[in-house]
């Protein structure tokens, strides 16, 4: 077995909890937050928080075919509108950031659909569920483990 740690010293939990919640009250949309997440976690492969963040959104009551879709989020035109698929695309350039930063298109698109407080606390969202599915991923965390 590959040597591994599931420990996370508290005051990096803390602070990454702090800054998920300030950034989800602060974003003010509690499904688009959840469906942000789920994208995220998808890229970045963590069953962690993909088990997380789908029980949350079907908590808040998003529909099974939104989540079911959102893979396909590009062409799902009827199932998520154009201020949902501006947070997705913004979700995605954040998290792979495959030309090394956002491209201006993308943020524009966002910047449309969002005020500017919207738009950082949707930019923070998106920044700490990367830093949550790292943290995870990285350790191996299985999906509804209490142990990290």
């Amino acid at each position: 077995m590959t040597a591994r740690t599931t420990l996370l010293d508290a005051g990096v939990r803390s602070a990454l909890q702090a800054l998920s919640a300030t950034a989800k009250r602060g974003f003010g949309d509690p499904e688009l937050a959840e469906l942000v997440q789920i994208r995220a976690s998808r890229l970045n492969h963590c069953a962690f928080c993909l088990d997380l963040h789908l029980t949350i959104a079907r908590k808040h009551g998003v529909d099974e075919r939104r989540l079911d879709l959102l893979d396909a989020w590009e062409e799902a035109e009827d199932v998520f509108d154009a201020r949902e698929r501006a947070a997705l695309e913004l979700t995605d350039a954040v998290t792979v950031l495959t030309d090394g930063f956002v491209p201006d298109e993308v943020y524009e698109r966002a910047a449309r659909h969002f005020d500017g407080t919207e738009l950082a606390h949707l930019i923070a969202l998106v920044t700490v569920i990367n830093s949550w599915n790292r943290l995870m991923a990285g350790r191996r965390i299985p999906p509804g483990s209490t142990e990290w």
